[in-house]
């Protein structure tokens, strides 16, 4: 039995740092908007400081983190696989890892044909 195609995956070195902000601040929250800027990178929060809206489409969880992104988004990134990595510079100026002198990044790859129906079937 093969693993459920996952929306979103996350690296060792991305893990590392959620871990070290959980510590620091709590539960924490995923939140890609796709608006301009800032609003195109994925943003970590502190769980309860971002209100996840109507529309927002939850990815998934990494590292015991939930990530959502808004819906208007998600729809042009349905089609996609999203990593969530981190590299060193001043990223969001929100986001809890700007401080520390890193940046979450998403790279992505487009979803095979047999995963877009794995992702259909289990709706």
């Amino acid at each position: 039995m093969t693993a459920p195609v996952q929306r979103v995956l996350v690296t060792e070195a991305a893990v590392k740092l959620l871990e070290e902000l959980k510590a620091e601040h709590g539960p924490l929250l995923f939140h890609q908007s796709g608006g301009c800027c800032d609003g195109s990178a994925p943003m970590c929060y502190t769980l309860g400081e971002f209100k996840i809206g109507a529309r927002d489409v939850h990815m998934g969880d990494i590292a015991d983190v939930p990530f959502y992104m808004g819906g208007a988004q998600f729809e042009l990134w349905k089609h996609t696989q999203l990593t969530i990595d981190v590299v060193p510079g001043r990223g969001a100026g929100f986001s809890l890892e700007s401080p520390k002198g890193f940046r979450f990044l998403v790279r992505s790859r487009v979803f095979e044909a047999w995963e877009v129906d794995e992702l259909e079937k289990a709706k």
